[in-house]
C-alpha cells in the first residue's frame, strides 16, 4: 500500500485554515455569543445551583450613618417640583380614603404630554373606573426634569400647565434619564409609602403600555386579603449585559456576578401594600448604583424574601395580537400607536357576546392556540395563556 504524501499534507493544510477560521469567526463574534449563550449558561448554572444571593444582605448593604435623606440608596433626598399629597385622601364623593384599591403610577418623560393625555382618556380615567367598576383607582405620572437644559424651564412651565389642568403629576428634581430609571422606582414607592399607604395594591407602569383596566380590577378584587404579592412578566436566571454598546451594560465592577435575581419587568406589575411597604424599607438599605430599575427591583425584593409571580397576561415588552378572544383575558399590552381604538373596542362588552358559552369558549381557546403557540419566536403572551 502507497500514501500519498502531498494528498496528507493537502488535507492537513485544509483542516488547519478551516480550525484558523473557525477561530477567527468566533473571535470575531465572541461578544454575541457570550451574550446570547455563555452568559445564559452560567447565569442560569448560578441561579439554579448556587441562588443563595447572599451579598444582598452583605456588600449590598449600607449602614445608617451613610444615609443622606429619605429618598434611599445613600443618596440625596430629591425636592418635589410637583407633589398632591392629598391624592389619596377623601374628597366628598363617597370614595373613602381607606378603600383605595389600586395607586397607579405611570412612568413617564417630561416632554411625553401625548402618551399622558392618551392614558387619561383610555386606560388611565379615574372617572370611568368610579362609575363603571365602582372602583377607587388613583392614577399618578412620575417625571423627573427635562435633561436638557436650554429646554428644561420651558417644559417646566408646560407640565405646571398640565398639571393644573389635571392634577396628576408627581415631579421631583432628578433629570429624567434612563440611568436615573432607579430614580423614578423609588420615587413611586416613597410617595405611595408617605401619602398612599392605605392602598390595597400599587401598580407601576410605562406609558408605552395598554392596560385592560376592567380585567386588572376584576383580578385584583379576586386576591383581597392578599400579601407577599408581586405579579407581571418574569424574568428568571437573566445574565448582566456585559456589551459596552448595550444601554443595558453593567460593568463588573458595578455587579460582578453572573446572574440577576428574578424580576418583573418593569413595563408593568402590580405589588401588594404590605409589598410596598418592604420595598420602601429596602431601598434605604442597599444601594441604588444599578440603574437598570426592574433588576433593582428584584435585588430589593430578594432582600425582603420576596418572589415575583407570573401571570401570562402580564405580557412585559410584548405585544397582544388584535383579537377579541385575546381582549377578553390580557391585562397589559405593549406597542400599540393607537390607544383610543383598542380602548373602545377592548372594553366593548358586544364585542364579547357572540363568544360567549360553550360554543364561544371553545372557539376562543382555538383562536388563542393559533396566535400564541406558533413555532416560532414572537414577543407576546406564552402558549399557556391559551388555556387559562
Amino acid at each position: 500500500m502507497f500514501f500519498n504524501f502531498r494528498r496528507i499534507h493537502k488535507i492537513q493544510c485544509v483542516k488547519l485554515l478551516t480550525t484558523c477560521l473557525v477561530l477567527c469567526m468566533v473571535m470575531v463574534c465572541w461578544e454575541d455569543l457570550d451574550h446570547h449563550v455563555v452568559s445564559h449558561v452560567r447565569s442560569y448554572t448560578y441561579r439554579y445551583l448556587v441562588n443563595s444571593y447572599g451579598f444582598l444582605n452583605s456588600s449590598f448593604s449600607i449602614t445608617s450613618k451613610h444615609h443622606k435623606g429619605k429618598n434611599g440608596g445613600g443618596g440625596r433626598s430629591y425636592e418635589y417640583l410637583i407633589n398632591h399629597p392629598s391624592k389619596c385622601g377623601g374628597d366628598g364623593d363617597g370614595k373613602s380614603q381607606d378603600n383605595v384599591l389600586l395607586l397607579l403610577f405611570v412612568k413617564s418623560s417630561p416632554e411625553n404630554f401625548e402618551q399622558r393625555q392618551a392614558i387619561r382618556e383610555t386606560w388611565g380615567n379615574e372617572s370611568f373606573f368610579w362609575s363603571e367598576l365602582k372602583a377607587n383607582v388613583k392614577v399618578l405620572f412620575a417625571l423627573g426634569m427635562h435633561p436638557d437644559l436650554t429646554w428644561r424651564s420651558r417644559v417646566h412651565t408646560a407640565l405646571l400647565q398640565e398639571d393644573q389642568a389635571y392634577g396628576d403629576l408627581i415631579q421631583q428634581d432628578f433629570e429624567d434619564t434612563f440611568h436615573n430609571l432607579t430614580t423614578k422606582l423609588i420615587l413611586q414607592f416613597h410617595w405611595c409609602h408617605e401619602y398612599c399607604p392605605q392602598a390595597r395594591f400599587l401598580m407601576s407602569a410605562d406609558d408605552d403600555i395598554f392596560v385592560h383596566m376592567p380585567n386588572l380590577v376584576k383580578w385584583l378584587r379576586s386576591q383581597s386579603g392578599a400579601k407577599d404579592l408581586w405579579v407581571g412578566h418574569v424574568h428568571r436566571g437573566s445574565p448582566p449585559n456585559r456589551r459596552k454598546s448595550s444601554k443595558y451594560y453593567v460593568p463588573y465592577d458595578l455587579y460582578p456576578w453572573p446572574s440577576y435575581p428574578d424580576y418583573t419587568a418593569g413595563a408593568g406589575y402590580v405589588v401588594s401594600g404590605d409589598v410596598v411597604a418592604k420595598i420602601y424599607h429596602a431601598t434605604l438599605l442597599l444601594k441604588s448604583s444599578i440603574y437598570i430599575d426592574d433588576v433593582f427591583m428584584g435585588i430589593c425584593a430578594k432582600a425582603m424574601r420576596v418572589s415575583p409571580q407570573e401571570h401570562v397576561h402580564f405580557s412585559g415588552e410584548g405585544k397582544a395580537p388584535y383579537h377579541p378572544c385575546i381582549y377578553d383575558r390580557m391585562i397589559t399590552s405593549h406597542g400599540h400607536t393607537d390607544m383610543h381604538s383598542l380602548w373602545r373596542t377592548a372594553t366593548n362588552e358586544a364585542v364579547y357576546s357572540k363568544y360567549r358559552g360553550f360554543t364561544g369558549s371553545v372557539y376562543c381557546t382555538a383562536v388563542r392556540m393559533m396566535l400564541l403557540c406558533l413555532p416560532y419566536y414572537h414577543s407576546t403572551y406564552p402558549c399557556m395563556a391559551a388555556f387559562t
